[in-house]
């Protein structure tokens, strides 16, 4: 009983030295307004909301977040390849690395990968 809070009191002593050292070291100053700012993307977080957003932006990062999370459902095939029948196996990585490559064929096609107008 003793010994935990032991360790707990020397633990919080720890953390605490630990972040005081981190807060005085550090080179964070209060006249950086960029750092100060919410968000570091560059639009000017005082300004209006209504500013035009280009659509090209949107449709890339939509089709980002559609291979991204296609590529996580890719990954585990290589992780049971030595459960399953090899055939399966092939056929099964096959079918869905042709579903994404017609998917990006159809957004190629379409023009969403296009920045000239």
């Amino acid at each position: 009983m003793i010994i935990s809070s032991m360790v707990i009191t020397l633990t919080l002593i720890i953390s605490t030295v630990v972040m005081l050292i981190s807060f005085v070291l550090s080179k964070k100053t209060i006249t950086d307004r960029e750092k100060n700012t919410p968000f570091e993307c560059g639009f000017d977080p005082k300004g209006s909301a209504r500013l035009p957003f280009s659509l090209r932006f949107f449709l890339i990062a939509v089709i980002f977040l559609i291979f991204d999370v296609e590529i996580t459902l890719l990954l585990p095939l290589a992780a049971i390849l030595k459960m399953v029948n090899m055939l399966s196996w092939f056929f099964t990585g096959f079918f869905f690395i042709l579903i994404l490559l017609l998917g990006l064929y159809h957004e190629w096609n379409q023009g969403a990968l296009d920045w000239a107008d």
